[in-house]
């Protein structure tokens, strides 16, 4: 593994920053415990969270990518 100078690294760190916002988005229950408005017959609440998951797996990939 090459280790790459600190001056290097510094600029790659605000990518990380990404990983956060699925957490604060989660974390504030009162924003998303309702049950309308339903998405197929699925209440808001399970469709919010389910959308997160895929929404945190992108930003996981973009992190990924861009501080590879």
């Amino acid at each position: 593994m090459v280790d790459r100078p600190a001056a290097n690294r510094g600029g790659k760190r605000w990518w990380y920053l990404l990983l956060v916002v699925p957490f604060i988005a989660l974390l504030w229950v009162p924003f998303y415990n309702s049950i309308q408005p339903e998405l197929a017959g699925i209440p808001f609440f399970y469709w919010y969270q389910f959308l997160w998951v895929i929404i945190g797996a992108a930003l996981t990939a973009v992190v990924y990518f861009a501080t590879k």
